[in-house]
């Protein structure tokens, strides 16, 4: 369909929006006071609308319109349309009347990270509202949020971005499958371990390579999503894993993972504080930003 076809198509929507008015007020007069135009206009708009959809909406009924049995269905059909429109338009108004930052995370520095100090920068700046979403790095070019952390080679079109946290990985497991297992003082232990793999299985690959550690199983075991499972599986003794170690720093500290070699893999990627380049933060947004950047 043609641009010329589709506008043929396409509603006179001034038109609805005033028999919408119309049907939901049950008269001209309230219909015009609301869209603050005369009665002859309610009229006119009407007409434009039964003449487009070639049905009589509605019927005089002594001095007053009233809708016919099409009117009514037709009513029926918009309304919840216009409620959602109404719905939509009121949330961005509250938006824009509120002390509101949105900033999306991946789920293990939002968990491990950001929520855990939070209530630090909400002590700082009360009033401001954080609303916290999920970045999924599969769409980042949709991400609609004011503020964004990522992970990958700090290359997004349309955004700034200032490095946060080193991508390096290291290997972790728990005291009780180092126990299970063990001891596990050598890079060559890893080759009866169960292997715990974040996304892709060729990060272990690597790493075994690099510390010439031949495993049965180097391209096997357990696959997950994000490094959140992963840490997840490694704290329930399920495998060895690579994590971030700024990303498990409370689980190092309690014990409940070990640190097995020094050795860290770094595949150029890292975690990213990101921002548009379309448009300024807001006052709130910039003192989200700043703390960000001092704080981790």
């Amino acid at each position: 369909m043609n641009l010329l076809e589709q506008l043929a198509s396409d509603p006179p929507l001034r038109a609805v929006r005033t028999f919408e008015a119309f049907a939901r007020h049950g008269g001209v007069t309230a219909a015009a006071r609301e869209l603050n135009v005369s009665a002859s206009a309610i009229s006119h708009q009407l007409h434009l609308l039964e003449e487009f959809l070639g049905q009589a909406l509605t019927v005089r009924h002594g001095r007053n319109l009233i809708l016919t049995e099409h009117g009514r269905e037709y009513y029926r059909a918009i309304r919840s349309a216009f409620a959602v429109l109404r719905s939509a338009t009121d949330h961005v108004r509250e938006q824009s009347a509120m002390r509101q930052v949105t900033i999306s995370l991946i789920p293990t520095f939002g968990l491990n990270l950001f929520i855990p100090h939070l209530n630090d920068f909400l002590n700082d700046n009360p009033g401001v509202d954080v609303n916290v979403t999920y970045a999924n790095h599969r769409s980042y070019p949709s991400d609609a949020a004011d503020i964004s952390i990522r992970f990958g080679t700090g290359h997004w079109s349309g955004y700034h971005s200032e490095p946060l946290i080193p991508g390096a990985v290291t290997a972790w497991a728990t005291p009780s499958l180092i126990k299970r297992y063990g001891p596990l003082d050598d890079p060559q232990a890893l080759s009866r371990v169960p292997l715990l793999h974040d996304e892709e299985r060729s990060t272990w690959s690597q790493w075994l390579q690099v510390n010439e550690v031949r495993h049965p199983a180097a391209l096997q075991g357990l696959l997950f999503e994000d490094g959140q499972l992963t840490m997840a599986a490694a704290l329930q003794g399920l495998g060895c894993a690579l994590l971030r170690e700024p990303l498990i720093a409370d689980a190092r500290d309690s014990g409940e993972l070990v640190k097995l070699f020094d050795y860290a893999l770094d595949d150029g990627r890292a975690y990213y504080l990101c921002r548009r380049t379309d448009g300024e933060l807001s006052r709130e947004g910039l003192n989200l930003y700043n703390w960000i950047r001092m704080r981790f």
